[in-house]
């Protein structure tokens, strides 16, 4: 069996072992967030971003995500503005 480089024959062995950075995979989720993004950059996470840091940071950011909106709930309806 010979081995390649990591990512050239779509394995998930190989897919892990992707060098990519935690910090480039958490703004790569944040601009999944915003739904903006161009096809050569999408395509380029795809090629090197590590898929366990992906879910990680998805779930970090739907967390956050969903905590910021319950803070941002509660003080709408404490301000008064809501009644």
């Amino acid at each position: 069996m010979s081995r390649s480089k990591p990512g050239t024959d779509g394995s998930l062995r190989d897919a892990v072992a992707r060098k990519g950075s935690f910090v480039g995979t958490l703004k790569a989720v944040a601009w999944s967030f915003f739904g903006v993004r161009k096809s050569k950059d999408h395509a380029d996470d795809l090629a090197r971003l590590n898929p366990v840091h992906l879910i990680v940071a998805g779930l970090l950011a739907g967390v956050g995500f969903v905590v910021a909106l319950v803070f941002l709930v509660r003080w709408v309806v404490r301000s008064g503005v809501a009644a």
